[in-house]
């Protein structure tokens, strides 16, 4: 599993809005680039100097992967274009040492949300979920750690940067690689604990005792630190929890389970819901590896944090739970609007009702309606309107920033 590592960022990871120097993609549609800028508020161990963000110093590993790495992750400040595009020409230089990896992924607004992560190469157009006329950049680095600290050998040449990021409209390629469904896609698959107090999970999110977050493995669907952007409902027979995806793992990076077979990173033959180290574990697909080459021990498509895992769902052993990856459908939503720990769910409109669930600072909940309960105070005002987020749960509106809903 993973080892510490400290949270702090550069200081200058402070610096915001420095525009790079654009260099213009030979795919251009446009005569001028847009230039990304330098806003990495929402990142974690890089550091900037000039057009370049690179690899901080701090010892890591990517989430509970197990896959022991330094790794860094920058957010970089919405573009917004002049007009629609169905896909967008990213323009970037890296210089990635042997043994290391760089990559930029992006983005699209759309409907009021924020599409998946998807991987865009230098110069070549990425098409667009949806078209869109605002786009956001994310930068991945990763190292192996020094010598001595791990049984992998270390690389060697410096750390890895990515630098001159620009990004521009392009209609080049059809839009619509992945669709929002009517209903967010649920399935059922094998959770473990994650545990890892004092460890770093791969958005820069220190753990801490008792913690809400899950892991996927797949940064597609990741959130960065303190966001609830790409959050999911985990259930059991009788409670559950919504958390922000805060990790990646277990057992693979590029997983994305949850999305049609057409349109996965990895593993294209397997149905839509079904991890690969539950079919390699199962069934023996790809010689029961995981995409690493290491031998599948269990199941697991989903990572608990212990708070999510002894906590919210009271689970005594790993074992398999029901999970709504709540970014892949429509619906309405909330979000949990509390200053750090979790949010009681209960079982009827009142703070006297049985807690049957949490859920974590920043997640996304579901809200199938509204109705009257007791008045509670909270950080979105006083008031006596509590939401039904399942059947026969309830969590008071005061702590949950979102709109009006039908009544009960």
């Amino acid at each position: 599993m993973r080892t510490s590592r400290p949270a702090a960022l550069a200081a200058c990871l402070a610096l915001t809005a420095a525009i790079f120097t654009p260099t213009l993609p030979s795919t251009a549609a446009t005569p001028d680039p847009v230039a990304a800028s330098q806003t990495v508020a929402g990142s974690s161990n890089v550091r900037v100097e000039g057009s370049r963000i690179i690899l901080g110093d701090a010892p890591a590993a990517i989430g509970s992967s197990e896959i022991n790495q330094r790794s860094g992750l920058a957010e970089l400040t919405p573009v917004h274009f002049a007009d629609l595009t169905s896909a967008v020409v990213v323009g970037y230089s890296a210089a990635i040492p042997n043994g290391m990896s760089g990559s930029v992924d992006v983005r699209s607004w759309a409907d009021g949300r924020w599409s998946e992560w998807i991987e865009a190469k230098a110069g070549t157009p990425t098409a667009l979920p949806t078209a869109s006329n605002q786009v956001q950049l994310r930068v991945i680095l990763t190292a192996p750690p020094p010598a001595g600290s791990h049984e992998l050998q270390p690389a060697t040449g410096g750390s890895p940067s990515i630098a001159d990021l620009t990004v521009q409209p392009t209609d080049k390629v059809a839009a619509s690689r992945m669709s929002i469904q009517a209903a967010p896609l649920k399935s059922h698959v094998f959770a473990t604990r994650e545990g890892l107090v004092g460890g770093t999970t791969a958005n820069g999110h220190v753990i801490v005792s008792r913690d809400h977050f899950v892991a996927l493995p797949s940064r597609r669907g990741l959130a960065g630190n303190g966001s609830g952007t790409y959050s999911v409902k985990v259930c059991t027979a009788s409670r559950c929890a919504f958390e922000p995806v805060w990790d990646v793992g277990p057992w693979n990076t590029k997983d994305d389970y949850w999305n049609p077979s057409a349109t996965r990173e990895m593993w294209k033959d397997l149905p839509q819901g079904k991890p690969e180290a539950q079919a390699a574990y199962q069934d023996g697909y790809n010689g029961k590896k995981d995409q690493f080459g290491r031998t599948v021990a269990n199941p697991a498509g989903i990572d608990l944090a212990d708070g999510v895992f002894w906590d919210a769902l009271k689970l005594a052993d790993n074992g398999f739970v029901d999970v709504t990856y709540l970014w892949t459908g429509d619906g309405g939503r909330g979000t949990v609007s509390i200053s750090s720990g979790y949010l009681n769910v209960r079982n009827a409109p009142n703070s006297t009702g049985a807690v049957v669930g949490m859920a974590g600072k920043s997640a996304q909940v579901t809200v199938e309606c509204q109705t009257t309960g007791e008045t509670v105070t909270g950080s979105q005002g006083t008031t006596n309107i509590w939401l039904r987020v399942n059947t026969g749960m309830y969590v008071a509106k005061a702590w949950i920033s979102t709109g009006t809903f039908a009544a009960c």
